[in-house]
């Protein structure tokens, strides 16, 4: 009876160390998001991707559900997890929205159960970054996911000379850019602040609005400055007594993407930054725009610089 046993266990333990032998790649990497760009997520078949937003995701929408299944459950909103359901080789595209309006479109590949070539290794995890990253280098940096050819990579646009092949900088880009060059800024004083500031250039680029600055550490201590708002403010009346006065209202608006060259300024160091927000198409008299520039140390009493409600379109003369 022993010896029947035997043989069985002697012919499965060799499978499965044969099985052993021949592990997959895998692939785990951080990506900007980019509308312009497409991501190429090389898939196999047994195999599950997943692919991790910055923020909640409001919509999937796959190409061919009949080669790929694409999952996304209200549990895990921040969550997309991708796999072919057929061993042939495939091929179709991905595009994920957020509750922000971001979005990013991937190229599923599948080489097929059959392939023979096993150094292409599969995309494990993708997680992406949200765009309105500073442009300082990282310390630690991340792998670029595969392009096809003809596709830009994945890069921080400002971060690299326009005449170095890539290709040309998006509007965002270019003002921040221009913000740059502008070797003597005129500064702004403000009292009780170790900061100074300077307005740039202001435009209308379809129905947002872009506007660029730039700060000056003036104190000979270090200075920590906290990403940038946008403030509608004005006055409305209130039922109370009339005595009682008229109570201030203050919304903050929705801001798309910006640019911050640090957030950390030593003495007599300069940061220079654009932003990008939705202006409403009207306002009441009395409101005002207002570009908002804190220290992390003073938030509650914010730097308020006056802007213009009907900014330039853009190709204007400036």
């Amino acid at each position: 009876m022993k010896l029947r046993w035997l043989i069985p266990i002697a012919v499965l333990i060799p499978l499965r160390i044969s099985a052993a032998d021949t592990p997959v790649g895998a692939r785990v990497a951080t990506i900007t998001i980019n509308p312009h760009e497409v991501t190429v997520l090389h898939l196999r078949p047994e195999f599950e991707s997943t692919i991790r937003m910055p923020e909640e995701i409001t919509s999937v929408i796959l190409g061919s559900p009949g080669e790929f299944k694409a999952e996304h459950s209200e549990g895990e909103p921040e969550y997309v997890y991708v796999k072919p359901i057929t061993k042939e080789a495939a091929q179709s595209n991905l595009l994920i929205a957020t509750r922000s309006g971001q979005h990013v479109t991937l190229e599923l590949v599948s080489d097929g159960a059959g392939v023979t070539n096993q150094s292409q290794p599969v995309d494990f995890l993708i997680e992406y970054r949200a765009s309105r990253s500073f442009l300082i280098a990282d310390d630690s940096p991340t792998p670029a996911m595969p392009s096809r050819p003809g596709k830009q990579p994945d890069h921080d646009t400002g971060a690299e000379d326009a005449s170095s092949g890539f290709a040309p900088l998006s509007s965002l880009d270019e003002e921040f850019r221009q913000q740059q060059k502008i070797n003597a800024p005129k500064w702004t004083k403000w009292q009780d602040k170790q900061i100074e500031t300077s307005i740039g250039d202001m435009r209308q680029l379809s129905n947002e609005s872009v506007i660029s600055y730039s700060i000056l550490n003036s104190s000979n201590e270090p200075v920590e400055i906290v990403p940038p708002q946008i403030q509608i403010t004005g006055r409305q009346a209130t039922k109370k007594k009339k005595k009682e006065g008229k109570g201030i209202i203050s919304d903050q608006l929705e801001i798309r993407d910006y640019r911050l060259s640090t957030t950390r300024l030593e003495p007599g160091e300069r940061a220079d930054g654009v932003v990008v927000f939705d202006r409403p198409n009207f306002k009441e008299s009395t409101e005002k725009l207002f570009l908002q520039i804190a220290q992390a140390d003073q938030v509650d009493r914010p730097v308020l610089i006056r802007l213009p409600f009907t900014p330039p379109i853009s190709g204007d003369g400036k």
